[in-house]
């Protein structure tokens, strides 16, 4: 129920902040390059349990449209299916890119947040075919979301660069070479998946801060006041 009425209050707050520039955003991503202004994509939510009538019981995600502002070209995706995007990935246009490294193509998510399909703060929510791929190459991966909503913003957020990429400098960093490419297969080095085994850590940190309410709460606010300082600084890339 706390965690309810952060996300209903602090969404509320930042779309009256950002409504001046939301206009502006969208002016700017129709003059960068043609295509629709916003982009609607269908992700996996909550991992959740379901009993079916016949007496079987399975875990499935809740799928839902997430709503961005268009970073990519039209089409971009018509020749490779879905992929994750990477680091200067040449389908970004000009806008997108700034719009990415500042995280505001996420600012549409907040009317996401307010209808509860997300939370402010929480894993980041994945294409669901996207998930199956990556639940094969990293063990636990899904548990990422088990009985949790996705988040705007999260641990792995303010703590990663945009594809969960370790910092450099950072704490993680030092320790990448112990947890990324498990088996030394020199055609998986520096694979995405290295990058996910990254972001999963800090998801279930934050699930595991979850189970109390005083670590919840600290960890909780902790997060929503980094994010617009990693905002500010440009550190989504």
């Amino acid at each position: 129920m706390t965690k309810r009425v952060i996300d209903v209050t602090t969404s509320a707050i930042a779309l009256i902040v950002f409504a001046p520039i939301i206009p502006i955003i969208a002016i700017a991503v129709a003059i960068d390059s043609r295509g629709p202004i916003f982009y609607r994509q269908i992700r996996a939510g909550r991992l959740r349990r379901v009993d079916h009538v016949a007496g079987g019981v399975e875990l499935e995600f809740h799928e839902f449209k997430m709503t961005k502002f268009r970073t990519m070209r039209k089409d971009a995706e018509k020749f490779t299916g879905a992929v994750l995007a990477e680091q200067r990935d040449p389908r970004i246009t000009r806008v997108g890119m700034f719009l990415r490294r500042s995280r505001l193509d996420e600012l549409p998510q907040l009317w996401d947040v307010l209808r509860g399909k997300m939370s402010l703060v929480g894993p980041r929510p994945e294409r669901p075919e996207l998930i199956r791929n990556l639940a094969h190459a990293i063990p636990m991966f899904e548990e990422r979301m088990r009985d949790v909503k996705p988040g705007i913003t999260g641990l792995a957020q303010v703590s990663l660069g945009y594809a969960g990429a370790a910092r450099e400098g950072s704490e993680i960093a030092q320790l990448a070479a112990t947890l990324q490419n498990p088996f030394g297969l020199e055609e998986a080095s520096g694979s995405i998946a290295d990058d996910m085994r990254i972001k999963l850590l800090y998801d279930l940190a934050y699930l595991a801060g979850l189970e109390r309410f005083s670590t919840f709460i600290g960890t909780e606010l902790s997060i929503i006041f980094k994010t617009p300082i990693v905002m500010m600084r440009g550190l989504g890339q």
